[in-house]
């Protein structure tokens, strides 16, 4: 997990927009199995270590359903710490007969879902960075088929899943953008994360300290697609940790040098990609 500490940056947290709280925590508790840190009645923090938030679920006041096409959520992608934990994830998962989507991207292996109001979900584990292959600046990652038989044999005895293991991690986030141009300034010129895959022109995978990614953004959804709704279910926002202080500010004053507006609430700075994704710089 060092890619998900100092001296990385990378997005530590995910606020998602539901339509029906109680439907949501059944959901992330049951199926995805994380305890509740702290909950109201329209909101609940999610938690795997039991001390920090890592996910948060709200049902705002005249929510309406997820709207597709929009700029906004791909996936977010909680990171695993083994291949066994993984193994028995897919156990758990075929037991309560959710639907996936799979993939061995070279880098790391992936299941892929999506919540009771159509937020994209992946679960993953990375393999040894030592096994990962770079051409210079570039890391190679692959789209091929999981190898669900080698997979499973690293599962447990028992088969149980016994809930996020207590190091879990949100290891990336994965966004659908209006342009590309103008996003990819953002995150790169801006906030200061890396190009090191490209899928095509639609898809850069942007990061820091040589992780594979924090980060990765397209236009799937269409060039031009619009914002998402302000009360649609979805993302509400998304935390960037940056290792000091120095370093936030000088994300700030990047993002300001590039025209991006960036305000401060509370101890946090604020601000929105060119597509209305709201994001939290934080240290």
């Amino acid at each position: 997990m060092k890619f998900h500490q100092q001296p990385a940056t990378f997005v530590e947290h995910v606020q998602l927009k539901v339509t029906d709280i109680n439907r949501s925590i059944e959901f992330y508790q049951k199926i995805l199995g994380f305890d509740i840190l702290d909950k109201t009645s329209s909101t609940a923090n999610l938690t795997a270590n039991g001390e920090t938030a890592i996910l948060t679920i709200e049902q705002p006041s005249g929510v309406t359903p997820k709207q597709g096409r929009t700029a906004g959520l791909y996936h977010f992608a909680i990171l695993l710490p083994t291949k066994a934990d993984l193994a028995n994830f897919v156990v758990h998962i075929s037991r309560n007969n959710i639907p996936i989507g799979s993939s061995d991207h070279d880098v790391s292996e992936a299941l892929y879902f999506n919540d009771p109001d159509g937020n994209g979900i992946e679960v993953y584990y990375d393999r040894d960075p030592a096994e990962w292959t770079w051409n210079g600046e570039m890391v190679h990652m692959t789209v091929d088929p999981l190898d669900f038989d080698e997979l499973l044999k690293h599962a447990s005895q028992n088969e149980l899943w016994q809930g996020m293991p207590s190091d879990t991690v949100m290891g990336h986030l994965h966004l659908h953008v209006s342009e590309m141009q103008t996003a990819e300034e953002f995150y790169v010129k801006g906030l200061g994360f890396n190009v090191v895959n490209r899928f095509g022109a639609q898809a850069p995978f942007l990061s820091t300290e040589d992780y594979h990614h924090h980060i990765a953004i397209n236009t799937w959804n269409g060039v031009g697609a619009p914002s998402m709704p302000e009360n649609g279910a979805g993302l509400k926002a998304f935390t960037v940790k940056y290792p000091s202080e120095d370093s936030r500010k000088e994300a700030v004053n990047r993002l300001e040098k590039i025209g991006t507006a960036v305000s401060q609430e509370g101890e946090h700075w604020v601000s929105v990609d060119p597509s209305g994704n709201r994001v939290l710089l934080v240290i």
